[in-house]
């Protein structure tokens, strides 16, 4: 009986909340916040008429292109194969929200941080390339070169400069580097010490510069470069294969939010989750991560592929390694 019903509890939590449903819903709501705040900084109105102020405009985009357009097919195409690599790259990131405190089911153990960077770097990044190459064009091939380019330097990237309040957070913690204890306690990483507030500080750049590479987000929208390459390695993609890769942007844009929002703002603490305090704190802070990449995104134009990963080794993977070290060293004075 107890079997079941922890099978139940999994399966709810994996479709409802805080899995496909919830992440759906948020990263609907997060694309929705950043065209508009995007419109707003240009002088736009961004989505306006679908729903309230125009909140349901991506939900009648997806739907749109579920139901009313056409899946494009090619000779040498296999629509199925791109289905699983997307459907890979959506699941990847709905289990990394098992290790948050956000889930009522939660996956934790010592070290776990190299479990989520399998998820959300590796396995992600491989359903995106099998759903691209499942659509041969020379286009697809440059586009797919150049996120190859740029991911084997921001994985690395995000890797370290998550480690920084793991390092911090370390003695605090009966499993040390957990994502749980990690998110709990990050918080409070900030008031360590001069040296430490520097090395969290140091690596939130970090973290956020990646991201943006990650979401190929301006100045790193290279990958889906327009004028050079159509649309890079989704230039095939049309109908409920588009909408399936538009979904999953959003699910990794909203990711990314919650990623800094836990890591290092600490989520709702130093409240709980069910208080109000807590639940605004969340909100808040979630909303702050958003615009913070929406105005650096409305800031930039576009940059080279080379121009792209020296971007983010100058701004992210240096930064973060000094961070590494900051932190090291904030441990072991105090």
């Amino acid at each position: 009986m107890d079997i079941a019903i922890t099978i139940l509890n999994t399966l709810v939590a994996t479709i409802i909340f805080p899995g496909l449903i919830f992440i759906t819903a948020l990263g609907l709501f997060s694309e929705w916040f950043y065209r508009k705040a995007v419109a707003r900084m240009q002088n736009r109105m961004g989505p306006a008429y679908t729903g309230p102020f125009g909140i349901l405009q991506p939900l009648a985009d997806m739907l749109k292109l579920f139901l009313a357009k056409e899946v494009k097919k090619q000779r040498y195409s296999s629509i199925l194969l791109a289905e699983l690599g997307l459907v890979i790259a959506i699941a990847s990131i709905v289990a990394s929200l098992f290790m948050l405190p956000l889930s009522p089911i939660r996956f934790s153990a010592p070290y776990d941080i190299i479990v989520l960077m399998y998820l959300y770097g590796v396995w992600h990044f491989i359903g995106l390339v099998i759903a691209a190459l499942a659509y041969p064009n020379p286009f697809v091939v440059a586009g797919l070169s150049r996120l190859i380019a740029l991911t084997v330097v921001i994985e690395p990237s995000i890797f370290a400069s998550l480690l920084v309040p793991a390092i911090l957070v370390s003695s605090s913690c009966q499993q040390p580097f957990s994502i749980i204890c990690i998110a709990t306690n990050s918080w409070s990483a900030w008031f360590k010490s001069p040296l430490a507030f520097v090395a969290m500080a140091l690596a939130l750049a970090s973290l956020i510069v990646s991201l943006l590479a990650k979401l190929w987000l301006k100045p790193f929208d290279i990958p889906e470069a327009e004028q050079e390459l159509i649309a890079g390695h989704i230039t095939e993609f049309s109908g409920g294969l588009l909408a399936l890769y538009n979904l999953s942007h959003d699910i990794k844009f909203a990711f990314a939010a919650i990623l800094i929002t836990y890591l290092f703002l600490g989520g709702p603490y130093p409240y709980s989750h069910l208080s109000i305090e807590g639940m605004v704190l969340l909100i808040v802070k979630y909303l702050a991560a958003l615009y913070v990449l929406t105005l650096i995104r409305a800031s930039f134009g576009r940059r080279r592929i080379e121009q792209g990963i020296s971007l983010v080794m100058k701004y992210s993977l240096i930064p973060s390694i000094i961070a590494i070290v900051l932190s090291i060293t904030a441990v072991i004075i105090t």
